[in-house]
């Protein structure tokens, strides 16, 4: 398609030494390339993990991108802080407008600063649900952040208009009060409204309503660049061209009359002031409302328990849908046994170390429950499991083999 000078991918996708051929490709045709990051968690009561920001920074090195982004979201809770089990989301969810939260994310955004080779943009979020009590407009907390910690902005206006529909946010309000000077690029995309609630799916055409917050921020600021997002569902190219010129045409057609130069956005001197008490307050907080989400514990108080209820089974069921493209060949062995057997499993055993380890898990409690009851498929999945649980193949361990099979056929005693 013409007029693509640039592209995402997920960083998570990618592996720094085996980069895809049509990403190569990309490249040699002189198309940007910007890994963007979705499991880092700078909105996560703890500090961000070494080993996750180095591997973005490999990300960022292999792909020569000028820049990575990530969000700004929490996606997992509970340890050693909280003296609760470990939780992970496997999912974007908001981080509250207060100061604890604002004091939390700027340190880590610092420390990704500091370990990252080129400079970070963090996302605005879609959510279904909102935090009680909050202190701060999306708007004033974004301020704060860009002004404390020199981060650039990746807006989102498709996600404004998520929470357009699910929290009552003006977008222009939000638009208004944004430091759109710190705006590194935009990001577009569709969804789909289901009882009331608006899923930001990246896979659906762009709404009219998305198109019209991009006019209103293409009049306040010439964007530096606009990302059409799409996950899955592609259209034919044709489609997807007119997509695309719709977007071009949006912004050509509402430039501001008088643009605006993009002042230097400076971090304000640290405080030296310790994050300790901010981080363990909300560590809490995180931890309640994701035990809430994936483990069947009682609602927060002041949470709208039907929006975290909609949150929680749109979160167990991407995480059925992750785990299947993670390990395809589950559902090809259970068939429409799949997705019924995962989604009773994951109501009462949250995912606490990533989807290959979900993987590894639900089918060994499938297989502990002495299903499936077709001999064939059981034995499929049994060996499917045996073969993926350790560091090589059993086929090259087979006293290995033998216990294992020994151990399943004690669980299911």
């Amino acid at each position: 398609m013409p007029g693509i000078d640039w592209v995402e991918v997920v960083a998570e996708n990618i592996c720094p030494g085996h980069l895809p051929e049509p990403v190569l490709r990309l490249r040699e045709r002189g198309v940007t390339v910007i890994p963007h990051g979705v499991s880092l968690g700078l909105g996560d009561a703890e500090r961000p993990d070494p080993a996750r920001l180095t591997a973005l920074a490999e990300r960022a090195e292999a792909l020569g991108a000028p820049l990575v982004t990530e969000h700004i979201a929490f996606v997992r809770a509970g340890g050693k802080r909280t003296a609760s089990p470990h939780l992970e989301a496997g999912h974007l969810l908001p981080v509250p407008r207060t100061y604890d939260a604002l004091d939390v994310l700027c340190e880590n955004i610092r420390i990704a600063q500091d370990a990252l080779p080129v400079p970070l943009a963090v996302e605005n979020i879609a959510a279904l649900v909102a935090w009680p009590g909050e202190e701060l407009t999306e708007g004033q907390f974004l301020t704060e952040l860009v002004e404390r910690t020199g981060v650039r902005l990746l807006i989102d206006v498709a996600n404004l208009h998520t929470n357009h529909v699910n929290r009552g946010e003006d977008p222009a309000e939000a638009l208004s009060a944004l430091p759109v000077e710190a705006i590194a690029y935009v990001h577009v995309a569709g969804g789909f409204e289901r009882d009331g609630v608006w899923h930001d799916s990246h896979a659906h055409p762009v709404p009219q309503p998305v198109l019209d917050i991009l006019a209103d921020l293409a009049s306040r600021v010439a964007p530096p660049g606009v990302l059409l997002e799409r996950d899955e569902r592609f259209p034919e190219p044709a489609e997807l061209e007119r997509e695309l010129a719709a977007i071009r045409e949006t912004v050509r057609a509402h430039r501001p009359s008088a643009p605006r130069t993009a002042a230097p956005v400076r971090p304000a001197a640290p405080t030296g002031a310790s994050t300790e008490a901010a981080r363990d307050r909300l560590a809490l907080a995180q931890t309640s409302l994701l035990s809430a989400l994936v483990a069947g514990t009682p609602a927060p108080e002041g949470f709208d328990r039907r929006r975290l209820a909609v949150q929680s089974r749109a979160l167990t069921g991407k995480r059925a849908d992750v785990v299947a493209k993670v390990a395809p060949e589950l559902p090809v062995i259970l068939g429409d046994a799949y997705r019924p057997a995962f989604v009773a499993y994951a109501q009462n055993r949250p995912m606490s170390r990533g989807y290959r380890h979900d993987a590894l898990d639900f089918t060994e409690h499938v297989l502990a429950e002495g299903r499936p009851e077709d001999p064939e498929a059981r034995r499929e999945l049994t060996d499917w499991w045996l073969d993926r649980v350790g560091p090589k193949p059993m086929a090259e361990r087979p006293v290995a083999r033998f216990a294992r099979r020994v151990r399943l056929a004690l669980g299911r005693g």
